[in-house]
């Protein structure tokens, strides 16, 4: 009697060389007469990724700053030599500042002093991180929380270390110290940083307007001298080019050892 075919029946010879373990699943498709590898390892490979490669432009950043802390330095001892007395321009510029001054300035002057003061630089810098972390950029976050931590961490022992005198009439702080600028440092710390992580070039536009404004106001409410100012303009764009670089070298040396030590990377 001839065999009869059973529809039920599913032992195929591909499932039998299944079960003998000759076939595995590469990327999706059935490979014959593949024998596995590695044991117990897993039967499926990973697509190939590209390695990390390094910004184009990190060099530059580096470059800049470079530059930014060796002209700090040179303001620094400029400074020094003066008996951190005011320098000409500061006192040139001071008076100009008072011929301004009046009701509407003094308005439009305490904006950025209070909302990149004290209180008001933590918020704005602890909202922006966690917008990054919501957006899932966890290294937009990281480079911005370091850059943060670390020109603050600079910025207030320094001034105590140098310890130059307000001018007399300061219409925003009380502390003497004032060289440099703390808020004029983080201003430019958070403009610098976004602008390098997001390359946008409104981004660029408001960091640009947003520094030079809280540069006049704490000139014009009398915190602190020019060269101040412009002290922690140095500051903010060493720290934020610096912070920026190390974070992208990190961040590549990082991922390319993780590729190193994974499963299969010899392979």
């Amino acid at each position: 009697m001839p065999p009869v075919n059973n529809p039920y029946d599913t032992e195929t010879l591909d499932g039998k060389r299944a079960r003998a373990g000759l076939v595995r699943v590469h990327n999706g498709r059935v490979g014959e007469n593949q024998e596995p590898q590695g044991g117990g390892a897993s039967l499926a490979a990973p697509p190939d990724e590209p390695l990390p490669h390094p910004d184009p432009h990190r060099a530059t950043v580096l470059v800049i700053g470079v530059a930014a802390t060796v002209l700090f330095v040179v303001l620094r001892f400029a400074v020094a030599l003066g008996g951190h007395d005011p320098l000409p321009a500061d006192l040139w510029w001071d008076d100009l500042m008072h011929a301004g001054l009046n009701d509407v300035g003094l308005v439009i002057a305490w904006v950025p002093s209070i909302v990149g003061g004290v209180v008001g630089a933590p918020v704005v810098g602890i909202l922006i991180i966690a917008i990054f972390l919501w957006r899932r950029r966890r290294w937009d976050a990281a480079t911005l929380a370091v850059a943060i931590v670390t020109v603050t961490a600079i910025g207030a022992p320094m001034a105590a270390v140098i310890a130059r005198v307000r001018p007399s009439d300061s219409l925003a702080e009380s502390v003497a110290t004032s060289f440099p600028s703390g808020h004029t440092a983080v201003a430019t710390t958070i403009a610098v940083t976004l602008g390098l992580l997001l390359r946008r070039w409104y981004v660029w536009t408001l960091g640009v307007v947003w520094v030079a404004w809280m540069m006049w106001s704490r000139t014009y409410l009398h915190a602190h001298w020019a060269s101040d100012v412009l002290a922690g303009l140095l500051e903010g764009i060493a720290v934020a080019c610096l912070v920026w670089s190390a974070m992208q070298a990190y961040r590549i040396r990082r991922e390319m050892s993780s590729r190193a030590s994974s499963p299969g990377a010899g392979d």
